[in-house]
């Protein structure tokens, strides 16, 4: 293997003159404020997470804050953001280190590890980048980085190709500097190893990256074995009373948009109004159906049915304060809501207002 010392070299002399300095978690950096961003990254480019960062820490300026706040208010600011499973543990986490180690955030890496939604490079990013500690990282970008330059054969999710990772990026991150040097990693895999075309000339591997020799960057990392995705279809019911309040079904804490309020979904071999009459207690009539539209998971399609229902009669089942609540579409609260289920909120009343001008 090559000098360590003339791999970190040359990162951190990129890193220098072209390396980002200037993101909002970089500023009054701390262990709290390097967590969020580093959880929001997560499978997220740092463009898309910069105005839910800031609009985040402007509502959550510390750990205890986060920690005592609802869960709704955490995720309505996540909204958009995807794969909630993040925010639920982040506010998870927050409430384990308030009730555990009053509200201070750990500083030692087996502490860290250990909290809900954070593993191995999480928790060496946030120590590195928040208080100089040397501990490695492998995200995405920095994976892709190391693939390349050392021409590993493998998809990474595979254990014997991410271990193989694993080494390589221990053996590279200097004592010095670490976090400058986890941070330029990050950089050269996000705007110049990037996933689809690779600027070469600019990077500061170029000479001794083997994939970039041989002209095979494109072979490094292997691909995830493709699989068709299945597709899942379900109707959606806006259900409305006479008020114009729609209804709003909040999901269970675990699975698909956990903890998230949404719209009733109907199984599709089942007939909506009878089904809301059954089901919900509220007894209505379809006034439309819309044309399907399909939104896309990880692992399945979901094909999405919107049903608008009508009712009078709004029942005694639907109370307030319960997993069911009547929402007031013209000033809506701080409920966390999918962005499929706000789009189509936004659609109907769209709809509405184009009816009655």
């Amino acid at each position: 293997m090559m000098d360590s010392g003339d791999f970190s070299d040359r990162v951190l002399s990129w890193y220098d003159r072209f390396g980002r300095k200037d993101l909002p978690w970089q500023h009054f950096s701390n262990p709290y404020r390097v967590w969020v961003s580093e959880i929001m990254l997560q499978q997220t480019q740092v463009a898309t997470v910069i105005p839910y960062y800031k609009r985040f820490v402007e509502r959550f300026p510390d750990l205890r804050q986060l920690a005592d706040a609802p869960l709704d208010d955490v995720l309505h600011l996540w909204s958009g953001l995807g794969y909630y499973a993040r925010a639920r543990n982040l506010h998870r986490a927050a409430r384990q280190l308030r009730d555990e180690h009053d509200g201070l955030f750990p500083t030692e890496f087996s502490e860290v590890v250990g909290l809900p939604g954070i593993g191995r490079s999480t928790a060496g990013a946030i120590l590195s980048l928040a208080l100089g500690q040397r501990h490695s990282i492998l995200d995405g970008n920095v994976k892709r980085v190391l693939a390349r330059c050392f021409a590993v054969e493998g998809w990474p999710g595979r254990t014997a190709v991410m271990n193989r990772l694993w080494q390589l990026t221990e053996s590279l991150t200097p004592a010095r500097r670490t976090a400058e040097y986890n941070q330029a990693m990050m950089d050269l895999g996000a705007g110049v190893c990037t996933r689809g075309r690779p600027d070469c000339s600019l990077c500061p591997l170029e000479e001794i990256c083997i994939a970039g020799s041989r002209g095979e960057t494109g072979r490094y990392p292997a691909s995830k074995p493709r699989k068709p995705l299945p597709v899942r279809e379900v109707r959606m019911l806006m259900i409305q009373d006479k008020a114009g309040n729609l209804l709003l079904e909040q999901r269970p804490s675990k699975g698909v948009w956990g903890g998230l309020w949404s719209l009733p979904e109907c199984p599709m071999g089942e007939k909506p109004a009878a089904w809301c009459a059954d089901r919900l207690g509220v007894r209505g009539w379809i006034s439309a159906e819309w044309e399907s539209r399909r939104h896309t998971f990880t692992h399945f399609h979901l094909d999405i049915v919107p049903v608008e229902i009508r009712t009078d009669n709004t029942g005694n089942r639907v109370m307030d304060g319960d997993r069911l609540v009547w929402y007031n579409t013209a000033t809506p609260d701080t409920r966390g809501l999918s962005a499929p289920v706000t789009r189509l909120i936004n659609e109907l009343r769209q709809r509405q207002e184009g009816e009655n001008p």
